[in-house]
């Protein structure tokens, strides 16, 4: 009998080593981990900065795996086309940076890619309901964007719970996705809540034996 991952685990790159990307990117697949996250951030919607389109450009041949694009920047609508030709699969932009959510969740799914949504912690869930329809993934951050290594917030549990009634009620089959404080002691509780996949950063590049970790938070024997 084939036993099927009970989760999706993403890696954040943003706690890989920069100094030896390509090699730390390549590192995921072989631990049992399905998407790589890769998380942008511009200094301007969070107080700090990582990398562009290019670093993703260049890093896409040293993995198969699903690049899951997080775009934690103002106005993302104005690099859309740039990260899905850099080779993103995925891309998600925050409800909180544009003004019209509509037409840049449009302009992803124009580009041929799934297109995401996610809110930062003070944003209530609610606020998502009237575009649930056109997303394939909401990413709810269980911390304040910006830094790794942070410490996981407890009320986003009430908010996985309320996102998977809201799609029960809609008949909808966008994923749930957490991005914050994933760690060996917060992992169940998430999944618990209703998540499909974990994006982990610290506690996955920190592990001793990542593909242990993985199979840990997949529900697998190892």
């Amino acid at each position: 009998m084939i036993i099927e991952p009970r989760c999706i685990v993403a890696p954040s790159i943003l706690s890989a080593d920069f100094s030896r990307l390509g090699e730390d990117v390549a590192s995921i697949a072989p631990t049992g981990a399905q998407w790589v996250h890769l998380d942008v951030m511009d200094g301007q919607f969070v107080p700090n900065m990582s990398f562009g389109p290019k670093t993703i450009s260049d890093i896409r041949e040293c993995s198969p795996l699903v690049f899951d694009t997080h775009l934690m920047i103002s106005s993302p609508e104005r690099f859309v086309t740039q990260f899905a030709e850099a080779g993103s699969d995925i891309i998600t932009v925050h409800l909180e940076a544009t003004t019209h959510l509509h037409r840049v969740l449009q302009a992803i799914h124009d580009e041929g890619k799934q297109a995401g949504v996610s809110v930062v912690p003070s944003t209530p869930i609610c606020m998502l309901e009237p575009i649930l329809s056109d997303v394939e993934l909401v990413l709810i951050m269980s911390v304040d964007p910006g830094f790794g290594g942070q410490r996981f917030i407890p009320s986003s549990l009430e908010k996985i719970k309320a996102l998977v009634a809201m799609r029960e009620q809609h008949d909808l089959s966008f994923r749930i996705s957490v991005d914050g404080g994933v760690n060996e002691r917060t992992y169940s509780d998430i999944l618990s809540a209703g998540t499909d996949v974990l994006v982990v950063g610290s506690a996955f590049f920190g592990a001793e034996d990542k593909s242990k970790f993985t199979a840990m938070l997949q529900g697998l024997e190892y």
